[in-house]
Order: structure tokens, then sequence, then C-alpha cells
């Protein structure tokens, strides 16, 4: 594509052998996109730095001060608050609608505050959330592909875009770089009391050591790195609900099965966290979801760290390595019927799936192997607790001005629907 090799894997065998077998040496990314570089301050992230020092530590540092398991819970009263904002919001929202709701709105709303307090651990009004959600989504927009990424030769016809990405990269810094300074005056201020808690993964980054280097991030690298850690699980999330929630309204038998399980397994108190785990038809439903509707329709660009075979053929090093996610997911020699949504096949026995993809590949929404996204925990976390209660206190239909639900979707960020979702929010009774 223009100057650049892409090989596109989109078979499950090769895809396991390459990620998994192969792991270490498929684990590199190639250089990126020039107006990427702009953002990355220089492929400083984890997800788009170099198989090196660089990238250890930061994955090492987001994994285990952020994302571990424990860490996660620590952070369970904000992901209760959220929740009852969100029903809040979705209740307010269909009294003045007559029970219309916009569901990607609401749900990314919520997603997005819970992933800034865990981000900043300051407290932040209406106003700065909303400054700093479309300032992240001038970001996102900003990185899209454009022709001169593949045809250099063509820079000087794209110089208004560049210059308007570097405006926008200037004002991702005036904006996330005053709530930086405000953590780091707050920990100033708490002293040895500064880890419990009131934490946050900027907390973890002020002073951490890079393998190879003598600095510790500066402030545009903290930017960055807070960029990458609000983005990356805002869309993916919010997306996968809208999907879910379009998936109840067409097929009402799941949507009662789901309503029936939390019934059963909680009564009449709301969903908590901890209770997801307890519901095995939930985290089918939510498996099937990924299958049919994974994030993107590729995994993150890989590329080797040396020259290499697969399938017999050479795979130099510096070309795009990517893997076509929907071709095994619906692979039809894994998957039964997979055109069907279907979350009985994952309770079945027959048509599980590791969504890791270490033992087997059969899907890989999450990516695979080294570099496998580091928020799969916590993803699949914020996706089951929202389905779960969005089930438990809304009964989801059509708008009868809609008539049946358009499944036509669009590449943004993510995979997203074409017409974006409207739905009937119905209050279900409390008994």
């Amino acid at each position: 594509m223009g100057t650049r090799t892409l090989i596109i894997i989109s078979s499950p065998e090769l895809a396991h052998e390459a990620l998994i077998q192969m792991g270490p040496v498929f684990a590199n990314r190639p250089a990126e996109l020039v107006t990427r570089t702009i953002f990355s301050s220089n492929m400083f992230t984890v997800n788009s730095a170099v198989h090196g020092p660089v990238w250890r530590s930061l994955r090492r540092n987001m994994v285990q001060g952020m994302l571990s398991t424990t860490r996660v819970k620590d952070f369970r009263g904000v992901r209760c608050n959220a929740m009852d904002r969100l029903v809040d919001l979705i209740r307010t929202e269909e009294e003045t609608a007559d029970g219309a709701v916009w569901v990607l709105k609401n749900v990314r709303f919520a997603v997005f505050c819970i992933l800034l307090s865990m981000c900043f651990g300051v407290e932040m009004d209406e106003k700065a959330i909303q400054l700093i959600d479309r300032t992240m989504k001038a970001v996102v927009v900003t990185l899209l592909p454009r022709l001169d990424d593949f045809l250099p030769i063509l820079g000087p016809l794209f110089t208004k875009q560049r210059k308007r990405a570097i405006e926008v990269r200037e004002h991702q810094l005036r904006t996330l770089t005053p709530f930086i300074e405000k953590r780091r005056s707050a920990l100033h201020n708490l002293g040895s009391n500064k880890i419990g808690s009131d934490f946050a993964y900027l907390d973890t980054l002020f002073d951490l050591k890079i393998e190879g280097r003598n600095s510790c991030p500066t402030n545009p690298e903290l930017v960055t790195l807070c960029s990458e850690f609000l983005n990356g699980g805002t869309d993916t999330t919010a997306t996968a609900v809208e999907w879910g929630i379009a998936r109840l309204i067409q097929n009402p038998e799941i949507q009662s099965k789901l309503y029936t399980e939390i019934k059963s397994t909680i009564g009449n108190r709301n969903v908590d966290e901890k209770d997801v785990d307890g519901m095995p038809y939930l985290n089918a439903f939510t498996k099937e979801l990924l299958r049919k509707h994974p994030p993107t329709y590729f995994a993150l660009t890989h590329a080797v760290t040396q020259p290499a075979k697969l399938a017999g053929y050479d795979i130099p090093t510096g070309v795009n390595v990517e893997f076509f996610t929907p071709a095994i997911a619906h692979d039809p020699k894994i998957w039964s019927k997979p055109e069907e949504f279907n979350p009985d096949r994952f309770l079945s026995g027959n048509e599980d799936a590791d969504i890791t993809g270490a033992r087997e590949m059969k899907m890989m929404p999450f990516g695979a192997g080294r570099r496998i996204c580091p928020g799969l925990g916590m993803g699949m976390l914020h996706i089951n607790l929202i389905m779960a209660r969005m089930v438990q206190e809304f009964e989801w239909g059509t708008l009868p001005s809609k008539g049946k639900i358009d499944f036509s979707e669009k590449l943004e960020f993510t995979v997203v629907m074409m017409n974006p979702l409207q739905a009937l929010a119905k209050p279900r009774a409390k008994k």
C-alpha cells in the first residue's frame, strides 16, 4: 500500500503460529505513520513502543501498577458510582423523550468518567470532563490514516492537515498538563500517605524508571501515556455495549434469559461487579458479542524483530503484519453457523474459546501473544457490568418509528454502528 508493505493474516492457524508459537519474533511494531509520532511522543506508549526496554518498562508498570486484578478492584466504588450515574442519565433521557435513549453517548460518558478517575485521581466537574472528552475525540480523529502516510511524496499536499495535527497536539498538552500538575501537587501534600484508597495511574508514572534512560517521563510523555489509557478503554467498551443492546433488541429471548439469570443470582439489589463472574450466560453473551463485533477489523499492527518465515513466506523486518479479526471469528471451520448471534455456543462445551488465544486462535478481540491488550481483564469487567446493569434496570426495544435494527457498520476509531442506536428504554418495576 503505497510505500508500505502489508502482510495480512486471516487464518486462525497462522495467527496462532505467529503470535503464540513465534510470539517473541512477531512482538515488534513497525515505524509509525508520520502523524502518530506527534501524539505518541515518538512511540513512547505501551501499544506503540518497539519490542525492547522501553516497552517492557511501560507495560510492566501499566499491568502491575494499574491493571492487576487487585488494583482494578480498588476502583470498585468508582465503577459503582458511574453505574448509578449512567442509570440516572438514561432514566432522565427516557422520561423527557418518550422512552427514546441514545445508547452510545450515555455509555461512553460513564466509561470515560471511570477511566478519568482511575487515571488522574482528582475531582473534576462536568465542564472539565467535557473539555477532556472533546480533546480526546479530536486526537482520535486526527490520528486517522491519510494518503500521505502511505505515499510520503504527497506530503506537500497535506501541509494544512499536518499543521492541524500539531495544533491538536498543542491543545492536548494545554488541556491535560494542568491536571497532571494538580495531581503532582496533591501527591506532594499527601506525602507518605499517597498510596492507598487515594490512588491513580498517574502516580505510577511520575517517578517511573525506564530501562536505558536516566530520566523520568516528561510532561509531554505523561500526557501521551494518560491519553493512551483513556482512549484505549473508552470507545472500545462503549461501542461493544451499543452493539450488545442492539443484539438484545434483535433477540428478545436472549434479553429475557439475561434478566432471568440476574434476578435468580442477586434478587432485587443492584448488580455489583463481584456478581458477574457467577453469571455464566452473561459471560457467554459478552464472548459472543466480541466474536461478532470485535472492536476493530484489524488487531494493532505487528512487525517482526528479525527476518522470519510463516507458511513458507518470507516476513522481512519493517513491514506491517496485520491480523484480520473478523475472518478468524467467523471462520466456518471452527464455528458452527458463525453468522448467527448465539451466546449458547459458549455454554455447550463444544465451541468455547480462550479469548486470549493462548490455546488456539478462534477469536482475538484484544489481540494475542506478547502484545495482547493489557486492559483485557478490565475491559471484560466493564462490558459485563454495564450490560448486566442495563438489563436489570431497563427492558430494551425498538422505537416504533425506527423499525428493525440496522446492523450496518463503519470504521471510526472502532467499528461502530452506521446509524447510532436510539433505543426504547422501559424502566423495569422494582419488586
